[in-house]
């Protein structure tokens, strides 16, 4: 894909303007210079566009920043026939995402400053959503030697992480907090004790049991929470939750907060607005790790929401290739896309009169970016015009088959959703646009 070339000016003017990081939410206009954002404000171009600008009439739809995703599978180096960069990136760009966050699970691992190098390279080439690379915590993802941090930190790592495997072992967790600690750096964990969750193929409990299925019981996520805050606590090491799903996590980090511990947590969609009952047909696209939880633990991640003690929404975007997904449930991968569905999913949270249309943009931009420090999510003067332009009523049905994402399997296929992103802007060029 070639990306359109900056232009020296364009003026969004008729847009609902939406920062989250400063409340703003104002009818107004705003400018762009070259790769920049060089103004914006309700009173903007009152007395007319600059001189060879162009203009794009935004038609009273909302102008805020890029969406931030901290938590994103991109299959590519290793696997490239599940996804890859470039349709990972043209996928987030369809789904307003400008900024992502890649996991070391590739082939070869990020464990090395060359695998580092080599994904922020090839992102800046294809000149689609912006990609942050995290560092695995242990080499090779085999949670026995720590990785060599400090190295992929220079190299650009924002973040380390064993991906989709939990790190197991307490000492190698609290050697791993103590180091990162030091550097300033957050460990970010997927919470699931390995031997309660071998060989479990959805949540335990009456569903699993009517189908025939293993059960992964939730407390395979609470205890590896409740203990990862205790050796966050004698390390004094910052601390991230992936894709909590119970109640009982919820509680724990609550209180670990309370606690004034360094702990952040973050969910996804499906645990929000999915329950188990969406494997009764032993439906595949359904299967995820962690997996869909009860009815009673979807309501409480709501309640996690939106008191504030779950810090951000990502996509955990993890494409699987139809073969992987075409077995019986048992065989079948984990896994679902997501970059798609973050934002009109998300939306539900503000339809359903849970969150303000500023609060539910907040988990999706300025605090996961806070998370990982990064520059992104906010409509400041100078900074990088990263852009989308939606409108948060339009309604639509989720079709997997016309997803941008090399894979297909959307647990939210066939589903009915309200929020579309129109055009979609990085560093002031347009990366996506729907009516195109």
């Amino acid at each position: 894909m070639s990306a359109k070339l900056v232009e020296p000016q364009v003026a969004y003017v008729n847009a609902r303007l939406l920062d989250p990081a400063s409340g703003l939410d104002e009818v107004g206009a705003l400018l762009t210079e070259g790769e920049q954002i060089a103004d914006f404000g309700p009173g903007l171009l009152a007395d007319g566009v600059p001189d060879g600008a162009r203009i794009v009439d935004c038609e009273g739809h909302c102008l805020a920043p890029g969406l931030v995703d901290i938590r994103v599978h991109l299959r590519e180096p290793g696997e490239e026939h599940k996804g890859t960069l470039e349709s990972a990136g043209r996928a987030a760009t369809a789904g307003g995402v400008t900024s992502v966050v890649c996991l070391p699970g590739t082939n070869p691992v990020i464990d090395d400053m060359s695998v580092v190098e080599f994904v922020a390279r090839r992102a800046r080439l294809l000149g689609l959503a912006k990609v942050y690379p995290y560092g695995a915590v242990t080499k090779g993802l085999k949670g026995t030697e720590l990785a060599e941090m400090g190295l992929l930190a220079q190299a650009g790592a924002v973040a380390f992480t064993d991906g989709e495997k939990a790190i197991a072992d307490a000492q190698v967790m609290r050697r791993a907090l103590g180091y990162a600690g030091t550097h300033g750096q957050v460990i970010v964990q997927h919470p699931e004790e390995p031997s309660l969750a071998r060989d479990g193929m959805m949540n335990a409990g009456e569903t699993a049991t009517r189908l025939g299925l293993a059960g992964i019981p939730k407390g395979a996520e609470i205890i590896m929470v409740e203990r990862d805050i205790r050796l966050a606590e004698m390390t004094d090491g910052r601390l991230h939750f992936a894709h909590v799903s119970t109640a009982e996590s919820v509680e724990a980090i609550r209180a670990a907060k309370a606690r004034g511990l360094a702990i952040t947590c973050d969910t996804a969609p499906p645990y929000f607005a999915l329950n188990e009952l969406e494997v009764i047909d032993y439906r595949t696209f359904a299967k995820l790790s962690p997996p869909l939880r009860g009815e009673e633990d979807r309501r409480a991640i709501v309640e996690g929401i939106t008191s504030g003690v779950i810090d951000a929404i990502a996509s955990d975007h993890a494409p699987q290739d139809e073969d992987a997904k075409r077995l019986p449930f048992g065989q079948a991968a984990f896994g679902g896309v997501g970059l798609e569905t973050l934002l009109p999913v998300s939306l539900d949270l503000y339809h359903n009169g849970h969150l303000s249309l500023l609060d539910v943009l907040r988990l999706l931009t300025c605090a996961p970016a806070d998370l990982m420090k990064l520059p992104a999510g906010r409509l400041e003067k100078g900074a990088a015009a990263d852009l989308m332009i939606f409108d948060p009523d339009r309604g639509w049905k989720v079709e997997a088959k016309s997803l941008h994402s090399k894979s297909k399997n959307s647990p939210f296929d066939e589903r009915p959703v309200q929020g579309r992103v129109l055009r979609t802007v990085v560093d002031g060029r347009t990366v996506f646009d729907l009516e195109a």
